[in-house]
């Protein structure tokens, strides 16, 4: 039951923090390309990617910390679902070249983040 709790707490702020960032985004450079949805999914790939190398390779923490952190916030915070139904808007509207930017750009830019997020968790 305590796992569940702290999954669902780390889950709250991860969707709040995924919604407040990608408003703000969509407030200041519009939103005719989903580029909150990926600054969020590049971000998360970074943050998942060093926080799983610290939690499992340099510290000793309570096993807590890895499903608050990881399953629970990131798990919320990151936005495939958000970017799987924006993409499909995308080819509705007939926006192809944006509909393959977002593809390409969140896949191949969230993969380099993940690796980033490896690598500085094994310089920290």
């Amino acid at each position: 039951m305590e796992n569940i709790l702290v999954i669902g707490t780390g889950g709250f702020f991860g969707a709040a923090s995924r919604y407040a960032i990608a408003f703000w985004i969509g407030e200041r450079w519009g939103r005719s390309f989903p580029l909150g949805t990926l600054v969020i999914n590049v971000s998360g790939s970074f943050l998942i990617g060093l926080l799983m190398y610290l939690l499992s390779e340099k510290l000793l923490v309570n096993p807590l910390w890895r499903s608050l952190l990881v399953i629970g916030f990131l798990g919320a915070y990151t936005t495939f679902s958000t970017f799987e139904y924006e993409t499909g808007n995308l080819l509705n509207d007939g926006e192809l070249l944006y509909a393959a930017i977002n593809i390409v750009a969140s896949v191949l830019c969230g993969l380099v983040a993940l690796k980033l997020g490896e690598l500085l968790g094994r310089i920290i």
